[in-house]
């Protein structure tokens, strides 16, 4: 429940979301099936990266399901599609989770674009934080 949380209230996904020297600036959530969601990450260059989505599946505190292909409302993305997101949180019980993050790209071009942006480092470093952050909710 606590991971679900982080991923889901604005208030804390801005304390774990990006990996440094990245930031991110702000997180709005709109928590339903086609409920958008706006994640506002900025660089060490002065770089603002806004990352527009929709939520799929929102099935708490066990799996949260989101996309770029879609804004709020399941109106179509204005650019082209990069990915899925699927996040699930198994409780394995004694204060243990089974955190599972599964991005399904839409193309092999944007899986290799995400790669050489960092995606695997970008999203581990990511999971570290988001794991410190669930512990100081404990």
């Amino acid at each position: 429940a606590l991971l679900f949380r982080c991923w889901t209230e604005p208030e804390l996904i801005v304390r774990w979301f990006t990996p440094a020297p990245w930031t991110t600036a702000s997180a709005t959530i709109d928590l339903r099936p086609g409920g958008s969601n706006v994640i506002v990450m900025h660089g060490p260059n002065g770089e603002v990266q806004p990352n527009h989505g929709c939520y799929l599946e929102v099935d708490p505190p066990r799996r949260l399901v989101f996309t770029d292909a879609f804004g709020g409302d399941w109106r179509p993305s204005e650019s082209a599609p990069f990915f899925t997101g699927i996040l699930t949180f198994d409780d394995l019980g004694d204060g243990r989770t089974l955190y599972t993050a599964r991005a399904r790209h839409w193309t092999l071009e944007a899986a290799k674009s995400h790669e050489e942006m960092g995606f695997h480092d970008g999203w581990g470093r990511a999971t570290d934080q988001l794991e410190a952050l669930a512990k100081t909710l404990l």
